[in-house]
């Protein structure tokens, strides 16, 4: 088994799902344009991506076992070939719709962006499973090295847009379609490797140990705490560029988004082994922290440059370790649930995001981009009441990485 290569396949896929996120935020406002869609319009076109996301990870969680991780990856990746390509073909309405399913080229966009969805879901349902596998001794580690690749794709397809903005003044449609490169490459990749069987199968845990896993209190617990946390975390950033773009004119709105990627990105490489010592005590500073970045952005109005990037840096820190740490902490603490505990966990997060966005865009449209923010920040209350009585739970029972 060669473990660097499928860690490297890993990390392709997981920067094609983060290039999605990028690209289609700075695409927003040229493809509402072009569409003649408001923004809660746009909010309810990009939602499928999320409610499909979510659709893929519980549906891999349930086959990955039996169908195998590499025919999944796969797979994922020819949905990117089909999804870019519906979009960018979706003809376009001469005037604004009443519904986004009264016109065909609406229509289209909804089932691009679904079917990308569907990948980015499958992705999201292999990758982690196949690191906590191949890396079972440093679980927490490894997936916050991996998830890296997600501000790391970010800060990749920000950019590219920025700079076939500034030297081409390239229309939407050719950046959507740069997501194709890595796509290819992991296909490429995933197609030749040799995968593993889950953890879960190489210990022989049977399907029933596994989906009672999922009903303990524990479990349940951290379930509910990911809709929270991946809301602060996602929610804000698919409406950063043009969030930003509102709050600090001065620059192109992407250029925030790349900025607080690039602080995860670093983050989450150097600093997974601080997540892997103390996961919960991380959780509650990076919830603190985010909901805090997020209250402080939504009170700028329009800002310079030097105390937007200040607070975004403050929001890009809080956000860093959120999700990986959660998958983390699930997979160490409950290791007989295998990949669906790992998929319900994600499955949850973007299930959450699916709700976020377009009440964040209703928001925007009716008080502004630092209402819909000041909302999100609102969230990080009661994770911290959460991540702290677990950890004052922990500490008197003196077991400290004892799952409940």
């Amino acid at each position: 088994m060669e473990k660097s290569k499928l860690f490297l396949a890993s990390c392709i896929s997981l920067v094609t799902t983060a290039m999605v996120f990028a690209i289609r935020g700075d695409i927003a406002n040229d493809m509402a344009a072009a569409f003649h869609l408001s923004n809660e319009q746009l909010g309810l076109i990009f939602s499928p991506a999320f409610w499909c996301f979510t659709i893929a990870i519980f549906i891999s969680g349930a086959l990955v076992d039996a169908v195998g991780m590499r025919m999944l990856h796969i797979l994922s990746a020819l949905g990117y070939f089909v999804g870019i390509t519906l979009v960018v073909l979706a003809p376009r309405p001469k005037a604004p719709v009443a519904s986004i399913f009264d016109h065909a080229g609406t229509a289209l966009l909804y089932a691009g962006f679904m079917i990308m969805g569907m990948s980015q879901g499958l992705v999201e349902g292999v990758i982690n499973p196949l690191i906590a596998t191949v890396y079972n001794d440093r679980k927490t580690q490894r997936l916050n090295m991996l998830h890296a690749w997600w501000p790391g794709g970010m800060i990749v397809g920000g950019l590219v847009a920025v700079a076939m903005t500034a030297a081409f003044h390239a229309r939407w449609e050719a950046k959507l379609a740069t997501i194709l490169v890595p796509a290819l490459v992991y296909l490429i990749m995933a197609i030749s490797l040799r995968y593993p069987q889950t953890e879960r199968v190489q210990n022989n845990v049977s399907n029933a140990d596994m989906w009672r896993e999922a009903l303990r209190p524990g479990f349940v617990l951290l379930f509910c705490c990911m809709w929270l946390t991946a809301a602060i975390e996602l929610g804000p950033d698919q409406w950063f560029p043009s969030v930003m773009q509102a709050l600090a004119p001065q620059l192109q709105g992407v250029l925030y988004l790349v900025y607080t990627a690039g602080l995860v990105f670093l983050l989450r490489t150097f600093g997974g082994g601080v997540a892997h010592g103390a996961p919960l005590a991380t959780l509650l500073v990076c919830s603190v922290l985010a909901g805090v970045g997020l209250l402080w952005l939504g009170s700028l109005g329009s800002a310079s440059p030097f105390v937007a990037f200040a607070a975004a840096t403050v929001f890009g820190i809080g956000k860093a370790f959120l999700w990986p740490t959660m998958l983390g902490v699930t997979s160490q603490q409950y290791p007989r649930g295998g990949a669906l505990l790992m998929c319900l966990m994600g499955g949850a997060g973007m299930l959450s995001v699916a709700v976020a966005l377009p009440l964040m865009g209703a928001r925007i449209d009716k008080f502004g981009a630092g209402a819909a923010l000041q909302m999100m920040a609102a969230l990080s209350v009661p994770l911290a009441v959460v991540f702290g009585g677990m950890i004052l739970y922990r500490m008197r029972s003196r077991q400290p990485q004892a799952a409940l």
